[in-house]
């Protein structure tokens, strides 16, 4: 028995205060990468060139590609500025206009949760979007804290980290958290 054709792209939501959202993530683009499949990544809120997912780039073409939406620096989650209200929207309407064009077998869209849930994109409309514009096919990713109710509720798998330990001060490491 066949399954049937999908009516609307499948989601999967990772939020939650534990790290490792994005990690896993990537580590989803790897396989499909791995399986010639193509992956478009769109990171909302990160304007930082010198983090492994966008420095790899290059030597992962042609599967894999990554566009940054934010600037450099934080983004005040209790009053969030025009211009990252701005980069934001421009991000997810490029996410639309490139996965409608080169119809990638994975989508990532990183730390969209964040940005929904500080009002930097309307949760309802981003899912009405998803659900209309993107093709069926397409398997979605959303990553980020506090994702809104409205993102939980339509996906097909929500997931929710955790920290359980952690040191109480932490350096990044290049290559482990960038």
């Amino acid at each position: 028995m066949k399954n049937p054709k999908p009516k609307k792209p499948l989601i999967y939501i990772w939020t939650g205060v534990g790290a490792g959202k994005t990690t896993s993530a990537l580590g989803v683009a790897l396989r499909q990468v791995a399986h010639k499949q193509k992956v478009i990544i769109i990171q909302f809120m990160k304007g930082r060139k010198d983090v492994g997912e966008y420095t790899i780039k290059d030597r992962l073409k042609p599967y894999y590609e990554i566009y940054q939406f934010g600037r450099k620096g934080w983004v005040n989650l209790k009053n969030p500025s025009k211009r990252d209200k701005k980069l934001a929207q421009e991000g997810f309407d490029f996410a639309i206009k490139i996965a409608k064009k080169k119809k990638p077998n994975l989508l990532i869209l990183d730390e969209i949760n964040l940005a929904a849930a500080i009002g930097l994109l309307d949760p309802k409309k981003v899912i009405e979007r998803i659900d209309k514009e993107i093709p069926a096919r397409i398997i979605v990713y959303m990553t980020g804290r506090y994702a809104p109710k409205e993102f939980i509720d339509r996906a097909d798998y929500a997931t929710e980290f955790v920290t359980l330990k952690q040191p109480k001060v932490i350096k990044a490491k290049k290559g482990i958290e960038y």
